[in-house]
């Protein structure tokens, strides 16, 4: 498993998502409110255009940009309890590269082809038109049967072609707040942007989610792509970002795709993370950590979406709920480091949340 993550600080991300249209096509394969951080100008961006989107998502009924949670979660305070420590409280959803297509169903609803180039991940059917519906009639390129999730980010392009991550990805579900026993599955349907394709170097480097940066052999942190990596079999590009994991309990999006999630926040006179009194509900840290097969001379390495620090990504919440229910409870809420079936190598006794083939016993 990977070294533990930075404690992340109580920053909520808001203002307006900036998204631009730069394609390369589709190409298919097998405490109190948090403060917000300004959105970046689009000067640091020169050759992205960026476009409001002018279409509602399905699910959006009077096309307010807010879609409500069919149940939503009230009378909850953020826990500042401090259960026993536990080093792990995660477990893995191992989802494998499906396609590429230059669509985004959060910020861009049923407008094919208005977004940059986005390499997606989990669910097989994810495209500009995607529902809450019509993810959990699609299949999933995930080790576990249950997660018919999307999962996308903007594609790394050398020399203009897509280079994508092979076999399954790491990503992470894991407690961002110190009483992980207050942490509960994602209600069905949630979505959210993590970061802005519009972010400079500097708000890459401040954000929240960032943990180590890109990396590649024996360099860290850095906020664009290295232009050299040591040239061995083994040696790949990566990058780790974090997802905000309080949620407001009442929206499953607001219009800037971001404001109904928060990052939790360090309780004065302590290190002890909790979400803030504006987002008083733990859900699990999404976090991605890609890796790409390329390495050498990256120099002619980009993203879709402009340069290293423009990296950001999306969910969509297409989970079946028992099956979720079930790996939070037994390795989140359990406190254990989970593999991709709920088992931890280091507590046999306490047995596997999924059988042999990833579904409920």
């Amino acid at each position: 498993m990977a070294r533990r993550s930075k404690i992340v600080s109580g920053l909520l991300i808001s203002g307006a998502l900036l998204v631009t249209s730069l394609g390369v096509g589709g190409m298919a394969v097998g405490a109190d409110s948090a403060p917000a951080v300004p959105a970046p100008a689009a000067a640091h961006h020169q050759g992205h255009t960026m476009a409001a989107s002018t279409a509602a998502a399905a699910e959006d009924r009077d096309g307010d940009g807010t879609i409500t949670a069919k149940s939503p979660v009230t009378g909850v305070r953020p826990s500042v309890k401090e259960p026993p420590h536990r080093y792990f409280h995660e477990f893995q959803a191992n989802c494998s590269v499906t396609h590429t297509r230059p669509d985004d169903p959060i910020v861009y609803p049923g407008q094919p082809g208005k977004s940059h180039d986005h390499t997606f991940m989990g669910n097989t059917t994810t495209d500009a038109h995607s529902t809450t519906d019509s993810l959990k009639r699609g299949n999933t390129a995930c080790k576990a049967p249950g997660d018919k999730s999307a999962y996308w980010m903007p594609t790394l392009l050398k020399n203009g072609e897509p280079v994508l991550p092979v076999g399954p990805q790491v990503i992470y579900y894991k407690s961002g707040v110190t009483d992980y026993t207050s942490v509960r599955p994602f209600p069905e349907g949630l979505r959210y942007v993590v970061g802005s394709p519009m972010q400079t170097a500097e708000e890459f480097r401040r954000h929240p989610g960032f943990v180590e940066g890109w990396e590649c052999g024996e360099s860290y942190f850095n906020v664009d792509i290295p232009k050299n990596c040591p040239t061995s079999a083994d040696t790949q590009l990566n990058i780790r970002f974090q997802a905000p994991s309080c949620w407001d309990g009442k929206n499953l999006d607001t219009p800037d795709h971001q404001s109904h999630m928060a990052y939790p926040t360090v309780k004065a006179g302590t290190n002890d993370n909790v979400c803030p009194t504006s987002h008083p509900v733990a859900l699990p840290m999404i976090e991605f950590k890609m890796a790409f097969p390329v390495n050498g001379d990256l120099s002619k390495v980009k993203l879709a979406s402009g340069e290293g620090h423009s990296f950001h990504y999306d969910f969509f919440n297409a989970w079946d709920p028992a099956t979720l229910k079930a790996l939070v409870d037994h390795c989140v809420v359990g406190g254990l480091q989970c593999n991709a079936r709920g088992y931890d190598e280091t507590h046999p006794e306490a047995g596997a949340a999924l059988d042999e083939n990833y579904e409920l016993p």
